[in-house]
């Protein structure tokens, strides 16, 4: 959520560079923009605007109009205080002595608030943000001290989670940086540095950065970054190297980033699956530092994650439970960290995160060590705070996500668990080498088996435009299909806008049958052999009561046909996989729904990418 994109250097106008960043960063989610130019010594001059960011660079001209070599921007998405220019960052004290922006939340806003009235400060906006810069500000006047321990102790007063950038007036040429539980790098290049909230913002300049700790701050000069703890001590840090190339990025010719990631799925679900499997067949997690004895001595698993990497954590439940004949619990992260679960210490938590910095995951994560737990992270990120802070990781190849609907992040991520499943089962003697060495066989045919189905888009498209005035749609499964449909279920709902739920098809008749009536699309998954039937006369329920239906199921059964209006076909496979093949034509029929109804399919209403805050 919110973006932050700072830049300081001796050549290059600041303003356009902050706004190409700030574009990297929409698919984050926001409502208003701004940014705020230094000129040598002169005050920052300071543009805000409410809505688009184009409305920000209609009003500077993309930047040309602001002169200035140093500069910071944002992109706000409103939590204290409704979207306006007045709320819109970057805040400021009334003298410009201290100008910055901010993610995340001040849960202690309203009492430093208060004491800073008390102390002669006035507010003109409702945000928390306006606080936490005049909260610095006051620190670095009242006791005269340097930007690193006014920020020190701004930081130790400071309840909640931030990334801070702030420029002051008696460093010119200089951003100065703070953050606890919110994302922020720092980028380099001779002569030039950037800070932002996501790797996007900077991959154009440059791909050496460095990952801002947490209770960390850091100095941008034009020669370079400088970190310090928070007793003010320098910290050496190393810098990480980017492999993204700035073009995967890029929309690369498709109307929408959500359609160029669905075609993307077949190389992230090889790319993920190739960074663990052998020439021979074979498994290897020494990279994510899982050993066979560690494996071994596991009695239960719990899976934490949010949204989508919720549905993945849904789908490896069944598969681990089946392969490895281990107790395992999915929980939602946000549940999880305030309920203060019963957890067996010789059990792993597995967390799942594309972007390695959801805020209740990682507060899911430091609740399980906090336990004395062994952790695993599964994450797309590399340096991200949960990959950084887990005991183990396993690293999700699928590059940059920037449509706020996941869908290859989301299909690595079952890779990731199917390939985890898989070893711990043959490490624990419950499938043989010949059984492993069959299914990693079969797990190398997903991407041609994905490239197929998504080459038949558009007969899904078709039908999709029949739908496009939908008020609800269900979706009904069993077993794996049912996870299947949960996230099928809210990729429709998350960019159509239309209401949408997953149901367990055998729940129907305890009282969610009484929605169904006439004209009504109910979607059954069938991928299922042992559950197929049964599904079938769901559909056969639902269909009665006047539903129009639309079935998902392997080739072969052709007899669905004479029970659903609609039918879509995926490629066999074992049925442990067919989350993988099964998402494809749901992720498909969301995505069209939402272009036939003319709506932003990247960036959806009220809903951000990272959800960095609670």
């Amino acid at each position: 959520m919110c973006g932050i994109v700072g830049f300081t250097n001796r050549k290059r106008q600041a303003a356009p560079v902050l706004l190409e960043g700030l574009s990297k960063l929409e698919y984050r989610g926001y409502d208003s923009a701004g940014l705020a130019v230094r000129d040598g010594e002169n005050d920052p001059v300071v543009v805000r605007a409410k809505g688009r960011l184009r409305i920000l660079a209609e009003k500077t001209n993309d930047g040309k109009a602001v002169p200035g070599l140093c500069g910071i921007g944002h992109t706000r998405w409103a939590t204290h205080g409704e979207p306006s220019e007045q709320n819109a960052h970057p805040h400021r004290t009334e003298d410009m002595n201290v100008v910055g922006v901010h993610n995340g939340i001040i849960e202690n806003y309203v009492e430093l608030k208060e004491k800073l009235l008390r102390h002669g400060y006035s507010f003109y906006s409702e945000t928390d943000t306006e606080v936490a810069v005049k909260l610095v500000d006051y620190y670095y006047k009242k006791y005269r001290i340097g930007p690193v321990d006014a920020l020190a102790k701004t930081m130790v007063r400071v309840r909640g989670s931030y990334a801070l950038a702030v420029m002051f007036r008696d460093y010119p040429g200089e951003i100065w940086v703070a953050r606890k539980d919110s994302p922020m790098i720092i980028g380099t290049e001779e002569g030039a540095s950037y800070v932002a909230s996501d790797v996007p913002a900077i991959l154009k300049y440059t791909r050496t950065v460095y990952y801002v700790g947490n209770l960390e701050m850091a100095r941008l000069t034009p020669d370079g970054v400088t970190f310090y703890d928070l007793n003010g001590d320098e910290s050496p840090k190393e810098p990480v190297t980017i492999d993204w190339d700035a073009e995967a990025a890029e929309k690369g010719g498709f109307e929408h980033f959500m359609m160029k990631e669905i075609h993307e799925q077949p190389k992230a679900i090889r790319d993920t699956m190739n960074s663990a499997l052998t020439e021979d067949g074979h498994i290897d997690f020494t990279a994510a530092g899982l050993t066979e004895e560690m494996i071994r001595s596991l009695r239960e698993i719990t899976i934490v994650a949010c949204g989508s990497a919720w549905h993945v954590g849904m789908t490896a439940q069944y598969i681990f439970e089946d392969l490895v004949r281990i107790p395992v619990r999915v929980e939602l992260a946000s549940e999880f960290r305030y309920r203060d679960p019963i957890l067996d210490p010789d059990g792993l938590v597995v967390v799942i995160s594309q972007s390695g910095e959801t805020a209740d995951s990682l507060a899911a994560l430091r609740e399980a060590r906090e336990k004395g737990i062994r952790t695993l992270a599964v994450v797309n990120v590399v340096g991200s705070s949960i990959a950084r802070e887990a005991d183990h990781v396993f690293y999700t190849l699928a590059g940059p996500e920037i449509a706020v609907a996941t869908t290859k992040a989301y299909s690595a991520q079952l890779i990731a668990m199917y390939l985890l499943a898989m070893q711990f089962s043959y490490l624990r003697g419950r499938l043989t080498e010949e059984e492993l060495l069959s299914m990693t066989a079969e797990l190398r045919t997903l991407p041609e088996k994905a490239e197929k189905l998504i080459g038949d888009k558009e007969r899904i498209q078709w039908f999709a435009s029949k739908f496009s005035n939908a008020r609800d749609i269900f979706f009904i499964g069993r077993g794996i299909d049912y996870a299947i449909c949960l996230e099928g279920s809210l990729k429709m709902k998350e960019i159509s806008y239309i209401h949408s739920e997953a149901y367990a098809a055998g729940e129907l008749k305890h009282g969610t049958i009484s929605l169904v009536e006439d004209g009504i699309l109910v979607v059954g998954v069938l991928t299922q052999n042992d559950l197929y039937e049964k599904t079938v006369s769901n559909l056969v329920e639902v269909k009665s009561r006047g539903a129009y239906l639309m079935g998902i199921t392997t080739y072969g059964h052709y007899e669905i046909e004479d029970t659903v209006d609609f039918n879509v076909y995926v490629p066999r496979t074992d049925p442990h996989f067919a989350a993988s093949l099964a998402v494809i034509p749901l992720q498909l029929m969301g995505y069209y729904v939402a272009v036939s109804k003319g709506l932003d399919v990247d960036k959806p209403r009220n809903l951000a990418k990272s959800v960095t805050v609670e």
